[in-house]
């Protein structure tokens, strides 16, 4: 018996979503939605569902077992829980909102409903993550050094802070993901940030450049730089302890210390690997095989929230 999956929002990283389990011999595409109704209908076609404009006549008319919501953070309203009162299976991409009282409430209703849940930090499923975590598993971390340094989106919701969050919020928070799941959970941050040479965007209102300052729930401390003023796309996480350094430069890996340096380059499909855990999930009702189910993609988001906060406030925040 094959998963029957619904899409809200087929723009974007949707298209990746589709395509992998279009794919994944355990998946029936049943229905997708999205407001632009040429695009929904055209992709509905492509992959032999049934197109809807209207995701509550979607949820209401079609037996589903899981759902993508690929929406932009502004757009989620309260489909997450018609979702999961339905008992149907989330799979809510990355960043989850922009109001923690809001994403708090969502993960309640999902927890009390014990459907299976992820999100989409997709960083996680790397082979060279994989090994990163496991080497840091015996190890002191000293510092934390991370960046997502990258061009503007030229999306007209991203550029107004209201609908994206900004920078942080909705993009570069991939980093701030990795950093946590590497280093563990964020006590106390402090964040400048500022909209410097990107001003001749019209309508933009987020800042082009930023940094936060980290300190970890382990007393390591280290730093995230976020910016969107250049022409190129550079992310990376480097991780220092005594004798030691882990260095995360896009998806490759290198590990550093006194006896010798490995390097491993990752040729892996992340986003397929992420896609298929899911399903396996589903498939298995094994949610451990998830490694970002929806709590844990919340603390990120509330670290990413908390630092807009203290770039506007001028004051350290505890977490």
């Amino acid at each position: 018996m094959k998963i029957r999956v619904g899409f809200v929002g087929v723009g974007g990283i949707a298209d990746v979503h589709l395509s992998n389990l279009s794919k994944n011999a355990q998946v029936e595409l049943v229905a997708l939605c999205d407001i632009a109704e040429e695009i929904v209908r055209g992709k509905a076609a492509q992959y032999g569902a049934k197109a809807y404009t209207d995701a509550n006549r979607m949820l209401d008319c079609e037996k589903l077992d899981a759902l993508f919501l690929c929406v932009p953070p502004f757009a989620h309203g309260d489909l997450e829980e018609k979702a999961a009162v339905r008992g149907i299976h989330l799979f809510v991409e990355k960043p989850l909102g922009l109001d923690m009282d809001v994403v708090r409430n969502k993960a309640e209703v999902i927890r009390k409903a014990g459907i299976i849940n992820g999100s989409g930090y997709c960083l996680r499923y790397l082979d060279t993550v994989a090994k990163a975590k496991q080497y840091l598993l015996d190890k002191e971390i000293a510092m934390v050094r991370a960046h997502y340094i990258t061009s503007f989106v030229p999306t007209t919701w991203w550029r107004d802070g209201d609908k994206s969050g900004g920078q942080l919020v909705e993009q570069s928070t991939h980093t701030v993901d990795l950093v946590r799941y590497l280093a563990g959970d964020v006590r106390k941050l402090y964040a400048n940030m500022e909209l410097r040479v990107m001003k001749d965007i019209p309508d933009l209102n987020i800042p082009d450049v930023g940094t936060v300052s980290l300190v970890f729930a382990s007393g390591a401390i280290g730093h995230m730089d976020t910016s969107f003023t250049q022409h190129d796309h550079r992310t990376g996480v480097e991780i220092l302890g005594r004798d030691f350094r882990l260095i995360i430069d896009g998806t490759n890996l290198s590990i550093v210390d006194k006896e010798r340096t490995i390097t491993y380059n990752s040729r892996m499909d992340f986003y397929r690997e992420q896609d298929n855990a899911f399903v396996e999930a589903l498939v298995s009702q094994r949610p451990e095989l998830i490694l970002a189910p929806y709590t844990d993609a919340m603390k990120t988001l509330e670290v990413t929230l908390a630092a807009n906060e203290s770039a506007r406030t001028g004051l350290p925040i505890t977490l």
